[in-house]
């Protein structure tokens, strides 16, 4: 079943613009180009949110696939003119650190943490491995580099059986039902205090925040980095470079810094695995 245009009546109190759709090919897409023909309608904030995307996209060029009515995929814009250029790079950590949030909130007794850049895990009860129950991607407007589209991906009702890999979760796996209308509520508070915060305070004023719910600082992790560009600038190919190292913080550019072999390399990007 669809979600209901009135079913957010908390979220619609904290968005000026809250646009429930049936369906879409993806929410970012739909968002980065209606923000592109009518951006004086499209303010900081506005959402677009649906419980059945069918083209989404999550880092890397990866895919987001979930049965209908099973995921929320959510997408807000923000107007980020006030924040310094060298403090964008926290903005995708920022809204990992806000959809933690809003997760952690109805998920009490588990550990629900931040993986760097912007993974959403659970933890188990049991002390088993932690689990992505919400993934973000962000992209900056083409027409408009003062504004930024974040996507997030949350499992809602998704039964065990539907999770499409062993290492996903959902609210339904947890057993937990979730108040999905609280969720995004909550959720874009924290979006908007942190950056908020961000444009005022720099990133010091989010940095110890989003450490303390990092659970992939102190890790020792594999980082699969992008190839480098050729010498005649042509951008690489396929991920072929695999950094390991013990993830030991986030530098000023919101980037992880990595030690390996007594020496610290910052990775920007890259697909990070926890090594266990």
């Amino acid at each position: 079943m669809p979600i209901p245009t009135q079913g957010f009546p908390r979220a619609a109190a904290v968005s000026p613009r809250l646009q429930v759709v049936d369906s879409v090919d993806s929410t970012n897409a739909k968002l980065l180009r209606d923000a592109a023909v009518d951006p004086d309608g499209h303010p900081h904030l506005a959402v677009v949110v649906t419980d059945d995307q069918r083209a989404g996209r999550g880092r890397l060029g990866r895919v987001w696939a979930a049965p209908a009515g099973t995921a929320l995929a959510i997408s807000v814009l923000l107007r980020v003119a006030a924040v310094e250029v060298a403090d964008r790079g926290w903005i995708p950590l920022v809204a990992g650190s806000a959809m933690r949030q809003a997760i952690a909130a109805q998920l009490p007794g588990r550990a629900v943490t931040l993986k760097w850049p912007n993974d959403v895990l659970v933890g188990e009860k049991d002390g088993g491995p932690a689990r992505k129950i919400s993934g973000i991607l962000a992209e900056v407007l083409p027409s408009d580099p003062m504004a930024v589209v974040v996507g997030a991906g949350v499992n809602t009702t998704m039964e065990t059986v539907d999770l499409p890999v062993p290492t996903a979760t959902s609210f339904a796996d947890q057993g937990v039902d979730v108040d999905e209308d609280r969720l995004l509520a909550d959720y874009l508070e924290a979006l908007r205090d942190g950056i908020a915060a961000l444009a005022v305070g720099g990133h010091a004023a989010v940095a110890d925040e989003i450490a303390e719910h990092c659970s992939t600082l102190g890790e020792e992790v594999s980082v699969s980095l992008p190839a480098p560009a050729s010498e005649a600038g042509e951008p690489g190919g396929d991920v072929d470079t695999t950094l390991r190292g013990v993830a030991v913080r986030l530098d000023a550019s919101g980037g992880l810094v990595v030690q390996s072999a007594g020496v610290e390399r910052v990775v920007n990007a890259g697909d990070v695995v926890h090594v266990r």
